[in-house]
């Protein structure tokens, strides 16, 4: 499980903090690359700008994908990962604070495989980071696994 990479794309750093702990705590030891808005996420995906030499290989077999991010909002980053046949089958689980039924509604239309609500209390949070990580990184037989 720890050589499946994650890709985490979250701008609150504390929400990050508590993403990367969660992970930690579940035992989920699997590399994780951070961004910190939408505009990163696809320059870490396809290779582009700073992220120019990352070997396109390389891809994350899981992609955590909050919905309001600075640049480039979670759900156009989300349509753009579907657009490309590279990225097109790379599970994405909106991780999101959101409770606006319509953006739940935009996420699977666009093509989310799963729409989490980030929990407030942190063992719950634990809890759920849990079940996500044991679903997606051991569970899951994906197209490319």
């Amino acid at each position: 499980m720890e050589n499946k990479m994650i890709l985490l794309v979250e701008d609150n750093a504390d929400e990050e903090l508590f993403v990367l702990r969660a992970l930690k705590k579940n035992g989920i030891t699997n590399r994780v690359s951070v961004v910190r808005d939408g505009e990163e996420a696809l320059d870490f995906l396809f290779c582009a700008n700073a992220h120019a030499e990352r070997d396109p290989n390389d891809m994350p077999q899981l992609v955590l994908l909050d919905i309001k991010l600075p640049k480039i909002d979670g759900l156009e980053v989300l349509r753009r990962i579907r657009a490309e046949k590279r990225t097109s089958l790379v599970p994405v689980v909106m991780l999101t604070s959101s409770k606006e039924p319509e953006d739940r509604v935009k996420a699977y239309q666009a093509g989310a495989n799963s729409y989490i609500r980030k929990p407030i209390d942190f063992s719950e949070f634990i809890e759920s980071v849990g079940l996500l990580g044991m679903y997606w990184l051991m569970l899951n037989i994906g197209p490319m696994n």
